[in-house]
């Protein structure tokens, strides 16, 4: 018998009330920081891969790196159910830091090498799952409950802001300062999100509950997300969806491939793709009276599949710019919605290892989803990719709405 998913009050407070919270602010500072460091050194990484060995399938392989990075999201949540999350945060985000400025001095003394941009991807997937669970699990602890909805959307519309200006920033640090000014950029923005964890006030200990062994802590987060009446549906929905489609690593091959271009469509590929993003976790706001959230959900899930196929068909640059916008924005409305749906349903002492598994969820998908996309685009051609994810995105929500109904009969009462 499935658990009753609780109904959730939307409050009446400003989105920009939960700034009242310094504690917030700090955690939204360093969450800040944490993106507009990891997308100028993933940027930096990829673009010099792609073009210093001319290969879709090397940007591919990258996924396979990154594969490690799936039990480490899983153990991350019940790591931050039983350790301080504070300091979880402060660590990963330390490592991760002194990976991007190892980059930096191989680049300046040139030397760097395809290798060691696998190796760091290989350090960043071991650690980066253990402060992602940490952070959105800090959340009920720097502001009000009645607030969560609003800093969920905060922080993916913060996270699709900083991802508008990094790939301008990237595009114009690569070309105009080069490989390891640029990687010295991302080592310092890395080093404030270490700072910032550190200033918050609120506790960040685990609950005297959540002190079990980790084996029984993950069976017990695992058992709470399968008896959920929303979130395997949703989860699922995700994971074959993205499998077929994730693009968002291969700009460079999509720049390069469709638009013969180089540096320069990379950063406005991603910069499209991101003011989408803001557009579409903003329309979250705006979406509170519409009670079939669910059905929202797959609406939006749905745009997205066909807007791939006008992707993979698409020659024209400025077209492409706006089809990669939408795409960013449906994809924003689902995430945003997954995410706070977490956030609301899911009590204190469970919330690091529900958060980690959507993180696994997520992670799993991209990684399998940037393997297939990237050997695909190397033998089919990224166009033809595309449309082929597009296709087979639409046939998958149309499964998932007739066999998981869980999600198209979610209701959200305003009352």
């Amino acid at each position: 018998m499935a658990d009753p998913v609780p109904e959730v009050k939307p409050t009446g407070a400003s989105p920009w009330a939960v700034f009242a919270h310094g504690d917030f602010f700090l955690l939204w500072s360093s969450a800040a920081a944490i993106t507009i460091s990891r997308q100028i050194q993933l940027l930096v990484s990829t673009q010099w891969l792609y073009e210093t060995t001319g290969s879709a399938a090397q940007l591919g392989l990258l996924g396979v790196v990154q594969f490690i990075q799936l039990p480490m999201a899983l153990y991350g949540g019940a790591l931050a159910d039983q350790i301080d999350r504070k300091k979880l945060m402060v660590f990963t985000q330390l490592v991760n830091t002194l990976s991007i400025l190892m980059l930096t001095i191989l680049a300046f003394s040139h030397v760097l090498k395809p290798w060691h941009i696998f190796a760091v991807s290989g350090i960043s997937s071991l650690v980066n799952p253990l402060g992602g669970s940490a952070r959105p699990a800090m959340l009920p602890r720097v502001v009000s409950r009645d607030l969560l909805t609003h800093a969920v959307t905060t922080l993916n519309a913060t996270s699709q802001l900083a991802t508008v200006f990094s790939p301008i920033l990237f595009w114009q640090f690569y070309v105009h300062l080069g490989v390891a000014a640029s990687f010295a950029i991302s080592t310092g923005i890395s080093l404030i999100s270490v700072i910032m964890p550190m200033i918050i006030k609120a506790s960040g200990k685990p609950d005297a509950t959540s002190r079990k062994n980790t084996w029984q802590s993950l069976k017990g987060g695992w058992v709470f997300v399968m008896r959920h009446q929303l979130l395997p549906g949703i989860f699922f929905l995700d994971l074959g969806v993205t499998i077929v489609s994730f693009y968002r690593q291969l700009f460079p091959v999509f720049a390069d491939q469709l638009y013969g271009l180089g540096a320069q469509g990379t950063g406005l590929l991603n910069t499209a793709n991101a003011i989408g993003g803001i557009v579409g976790t903003l329309a979250v706001f705006y979406a509170g009276k519409f009670s079939k959230k669910g059905v929202m959900v797959l609406a939006a899930t749905m745009a997205y599949a066909v807007f791939l196929v006008a992707f993979g068909i698409n020659r024209n640059f400025p077209l492409g710019l706006a089809i990669v916008g939408t795409l960013g924005m449906t994809d924003a409305v689902t995430m945003t919605m997954r995410q706070a749906i977490v956030q609301l349903t899911t009590p204190d002492q469970l919330l690091g290892r529900t958060s980690s598994i959507l993180n696994f969820a997520a992670m799993s998908a991209n990684s399998v989803g940037q393997v297939e996309v990237g050997m695909l685009s190397a033998a089919i051609g990224a166009g033809n990719t595309m449309l082929l994810g597009g296709i087979l995105s639409i046939l998958f929500t149309v499964i998932v709405w007739r066999f998981l109904p869980g999600i198209r009969k979610y209701r959200y009462s305003p009352e």
